[in-house]
């Protein structure tokens, strides 16, 4: 079976429109992605219900989850609505395997999110390096001396 083949039967086996990225890339809504922009296979982009914008020349590893929604209000009873919140990247961001990135971060221009790291909503500064969860944010990192 040929690629393209192969994307148009898993587009309509799972309603995830085909993407420029990977067929194994689930985008959901409208996110906006800056050109030269990597996403690795088996990742999932969540833009209903909030701004997601992801610049230029980004490098997204496969298994990373980028998520404007989050319903465990809702699911233990305590709110009846899906809380959703914007969700900012840089441009040259690096955000490594098995990270989540969740709705009301922002993070910063040339700013590396280590593998499994939990991106909870703040400010990441440009040039920070992130890690773990809870995150730990080496502010100016990878800023040039």
């Amino acid at each position: 079976m040929k690629a393209s083949e192969f994307e148009k039967q898993f587009s309509a086996m799972t309603g995830f429109a085909s993407n420029e990225y990977h067929p194994l890339v689930w985008i959901n809504g409208k996110p906006e992605i800056g050109a030269d922009t990597y996403i690795g296979g088996f990742s999932e982009i969540y833009a209903i219900g909030a701004k997601l914008i992801i610049g230029e020349k980004c490098d997204i590893a496969s298994f990373v989850a980028i998520n404007v929604a989050d319903s465990h209000k809702r699911s233990i009873g305590i709110s009846k609505e899906i809380d959703v919140n914007d969700i900012m990247i840089g441009n040259k961001v690096f955000i490594g395997s098995h990270s989540v990135i969740l709705g009301g971060s922002e993070i910063g221009d040339c700013s590396v999110v280590a593998a499994g790291t939990v991106v909870r909503a703040g400010n990441i500064p440009p040039f920070s390096l992130v890690i773990g969860n809870p995150a730990i944010v080496k502010a100016g990192y990878y800023e040039k001396k």
